[in-house]
């Protein structure tokens, strides 16, 4: 039986970002959709630019040019919502390789594709590093020198923190590597100092590119207190970024602000972020303020967001009533679903009790593979020795037949041999 740790998951992704390359891994968790589920992934085009996108960051973080160049190539191709940002970065991969001619060709066509993108300014100072270069190649920074200037300027910051935040910013508004600056980044949101976190502010408002703002929206949630919930409660307040607000509603759950989350699965406008919101609040086990939520709410799309955010939850009492009396059989089915993901030790009596009082084939179905994902030949083979509809039993069989249990070997033995 496979089990997601969605909270140490959800929780542990923010921070994996936070550590030198080779010191964790990402954890990921999918879930199993019910058949008949109206969730929708999102746009496929989309999802593949932004793996490559990462791809590309990741490449640039090794100082393997190449690869960053194909990958962020790919993103443009594809026309993801961060082809802009991959543009930046691909000329910065060949600057890096010296071919700074081919840089320039690209920031040209980061100007005139986008002219609106936030990236210019970081462009422009690109743009002028190259053309002041001399005429031998441009050489890479070693990523020693980077940590070793983070690991004195982290000192600095402990000692002497004025000292320190101007020569950060700088950093920030400079022509820097990305990982040079995320790591400044990280340690002004560390620093107690006022000026330290007036510079963090101004990041997470978007006077930086797009890729820090959305780190120091995250840095406010991992670090800071009343003051960072309250700035980011503005930023979201004023903010038409999608992005920049999900990163905010993700921050909301690190700093466990159940309220702010709350407020946006109410009332934000957007389905995607209300629904970010509510999945948020299930990481944090909001149990009572989902269900109170699922009671009010009309649209079906919402109310199965809930009931996976139940799911993550743990909340089984809430999920077995969805599946015994909920109206909407879509709903229902979706709920006897995640009872069979969740195996809890009495969920597989409701399976058998809701098979037993319906003669529903849709519903009985779905009890069948709720408990074939709990891998509970017993019920099964109860249900089919006491079941009358062949089509029915034949199901039950079909699942015991690919079942590795020896009750279930059993059973179809004594199924040939009559």
């Amino acid at each position: 039986m496979i089990r997601f740790p969605w909270k140490f998951a959800a929780t542990a992704a923010l921070f994996v970002n936070l550590l030198p390359a080779g010191t964790g891994a990402r954890a990921q968790a999918n879930a199993f959709m019910p058949a008949t589920s109206a969730a929708v992934p999102g746009n496929e085009s989309d999802d593949r630019a932004d793996q490559a996108y990462e791809r590309g960051v990741r490449a640039l973080d090794q100082k393997q040019w190449d690869k960053a160049i194909q990958s962020f190539d790919e993103v443009v191709r594809l026309k993801g919502n961060r082809a802009d940002g991959a543009l930046y970065y691909k000329a910065y991969a060949q600057n890096k390789q010296g071919a700074r001619s081919e840089a320039l060709q690209t920031l040209e066509s980061l100007r005139k594709s986008y002219p609106e993108s936030r990236w210019l300014e970081e462009a422009k100072a690109l743009d002028l590093e190259i053309r002041q270069a001399s005429g031998q190649p441009v050489s890479p920074e070693t990523e020693s020198d980077e940590d070793l200037k983070l690991m004195a300027l982290n000192s600095l910051q402990n000692s002497e923190p004025e000292r320190a935040v101007p020569i950060l910013e700088r950093i920030l508004q400079g022509n820097q590597s990305r990982k040079m600056k995320e790591r400044a980044l990280f340690v002004l949101a560390q620093s107690e100092s006022s000026r330290a976190r007036e510079v963090l502010a101004k990041v997470a408002r978007g006077n930086a590119n797009p890729d820090l703002q959305l780190k120091a929206l995250n840095y406010l949630g991992l670090f800071g207190g009343k003051e960072s919930r309250q700035l980011l409660a503005e930023i979201y307040a004023s903010s038409n970024d999608a992005g920049a607000k999900r990163a905010i509603l993700r921050s909301y759950m690190v700093a466990g602000d159940k309220p702010q989350l709350l407020a946006a699965a109410r009332n934000e406008k957007s389905l995607d972020l209300r629904k970010e919101a509510i999945r948020q609040l299930g990481v944090l086990d909001a149990s009572e303020e989902l269900w109170e939520l699922y009671q009010k709410e009309s649209e079906p799309e919402v109310k199965e967001s809930i009931l996976h955010a139940l799911f993550i939850g743990g909340n089984t009492d809430r999920m077995i009533e969805v599946a015994r009396n909920d109206k909407d059989e879509k709903l229902r089915l979706m709920a006897i679903h995640w009872l069979g993901v969740m195996d809890a030790p009495k969920t597989a009596d409701v399976l058998v009790s809701i098979y037993e009082n319906t003669r529903d084939p849709s519903i009985r179905n779905q009890v069948i593979q709720g408990l074939f994902v709990q891998d509970n030949a017993k019920a099964l083979i109860s249900l089919a020795r006491k079941e009358t509809d062949l089509s029915m039993k034949k199901a039950i069989v079909s699942k015991l037949s690919i079942m590795d249990s020896k009750e279930a070997r059993e059973y179809l033995l004594e199924i040939i041999n009559k």
